[in-house]
């Protein structure tokens, strides 16, 4: 049980605008009792099949989970993943603001699991076109006034294009933007409230760090480069360490089974953006994050943390 309790009419008052790459997660589960003749390979005898939201997508999925109000803004294909999208998004109660680019496809990514274990992954992808960002970007500008929190869901597939404007734009209307970034050109998220690189993508930008001080000092010169109030380095086993003007508070991981790491960020940048907009300081906030990531690992695929698994059943 949380020590401070947070009610579920608290998160309702949380309003959340996703913003990104969108992709499509599908599942063939099956049995594998042979080797193929053809090549070293299992058979896999698909079974049964499953599609969730993926990318920017899952985080909204988490965030309307917790119980926050919701909307996704993004592209997809004009095509059949594209509308599974969108179903989905309704489905679990995110408002959908999609445009559908007919010269892309929808992102697919496409995960083979046999007897508890990934054996394959498929990826189906290309970026949206030019104009079509554009109109997200209008759209954006026209939506930010009914959100409180902005998360700009950054997975490289063309998306967020436009990205520094939506930072500037979102800032400039007094919203807090928060960005899980990609690649290694962060100027592009400058002035955001806070970024949640994990370890692999905090070194692609700043170098190894030998010791946790030489971390801090990376870590703090990257926050004051980009003028973002705060830093949050997710650490997989480590737990996460926010970095503030005031302080570095670092959070240790809960101990426990870790099944499926997939997705984990998405659910730690959704359950911190609900906290946010329901009116958590920014350090508690980080405490509820770092927990619902541990719980989502222990869970297969991407997944979420409901409000009763994050704060107990009892509180209302």
């Amino acid at each position: 049980m949380n020590r401070n309790p947070i009610s579920r009419e608290q998160i309702r008052q949380s309003r959340i605008l996703v913003v990104g790459d969108m992709m499509l997660d599908r599942y063939w589960f099956g049995d594998v009792e042979r080797i193929s003749p053809e090549a070293p390979v299992p058979v896999v005898q698909v079974k049964r099949s499953e599609e969730r939201l993926g990318g920017a997508a899952n985080v909204a999925r988490n965030a309307a989970a917790l119980g926050a109000t919701v909307g996704m803004l993004g592209v997809v294909g004009d095509d059949e993943p594209g509308s599974m999208l969108e179903n989905l998004l309704t489905a679990e109660h995110v408002q959908p603001f999609l445009y559908r680019d007919r010269s892309v496809n929808t992102t697919i990514k496409l995960r083979v699991v046999a007897h508890q274990q990934q054996l394959l992954r498929v990826d189906f992808e290309n970026p949206p076109a030019h104009e079509v960002l554009l109109s997200v970007q209008d759209r954006f500008q026209a939506l930010i006034g009914d959100y409180q929190v902005l998360v700009l869901s950054d997975y490289g597939k063309g998306g967020l294009t436009h990205v520094a404007r939506m930072v500037e734009g979102g800032r400039a209307a007094g919203k807090m933007v928060l960005v899980d970034p990609k690649g290694d050109d962060y100027s592009r998220y400058r002035g955001a409230t806070l970024i949640t690189p994990n370890r692999a993508e905090m070194r692609h930008v700043v170098g190894a760090w030998k010791t946790e001080a030489d971390l801090t000092i990376r870590a703090q010169n990257l926050r004051r480069a980009l003028r973002l109030e705060a830093l949050l380095l997710t650490r997989s086993e480590e737990g996460m360490t926010l970095y503030t003007e005031a302080e570095v508070l670092h959070v240790s991981a809960q101990a426990r089974e870790v099944y499926d790491v997939s997705g984990a960020g998405d659910t730690v940048i959704a359950t911190l953006a609900t906290m946010l907009g329901a009116g958590i300081p920014l350090k508690e906030a980080v405490q509820h994050a770092n927990r619902a990531g541990g719980i989502v690992v222990g869970k297969l695929g991407t997944a979420v943390v409901s409000y009763p698994e994050l704060f107990g059943a009892a509180q209302g």
